[in-house]
């Protein structure tokens, strides 16, 4: 008798690093449905939270503190100022630099996202008790610290 097609090879199944990349893969299309859903990005997450948390700071800055590359910055940053979520404004330091700013509409915002955030957490996480998943959050902390110290890649 012939396996259906789509079919997993019961040889990686159980891996768990299949299991893992399967389920980034589902969280991350909940998160990105989420964000599109009130007309934003995961980068606009990144940008408007590390602004809440940190304050103002030149783009090189915030990409440092959120991981997006400077490439990536300057287009997200750009869209961000059109909305009037952040504002730019030379450094009076140094002129050549820009200071980004979080804006109170970029404060209303990251607060949009952040309930978008929960609702898609809990839908992601919606088969496992508060308990496995506090217990899932720690062991998946305990996996990326390992990683990142060994690569050298900030905690």
């Amino acid at each position: 008798m012939e396996n259906p097609p789509d079919q997993t090879p019961t040889t990686w199944e159980n891996l768990p690093s299949w299991l893992l990349t399967q389920t980034a893969s589902h969280a991350h299309r909940l998160v990105a449905e989420g964000f599109s859903s009130v007309g934003a990005r995961g980068y606009h997450y990144r940008l408007l939270a590390t602004l809440k948390e940190f304050g103002p700071a030149s783009q090189a800055t915030l990409g440092r503190r959120s991981g997006i590359h400077l490439s990536d910055m300057v287009a997200a940053i750009n869209e961000l100022a059109d909305q009037k979520l952040v504002e730019r404004a030379p450094d009076p330091a140094d002129r050549r630099r820009n200071i980004v700013t979080l804006t109170a509409a970029g404060n209303r915002q990251l607060r949009r996202l952040e309930q978008r955030l929960t609702e898609t957490q809990d839908e992601l996480l919606a088969p496992l008790s508060p308990e496995e998943r506090q217990r899932l959050t720690e062991l998946l902390s305990t996996l990326l610290n390992h990683h990142n110290r060994r690569t050298g890649t900030p905690e």
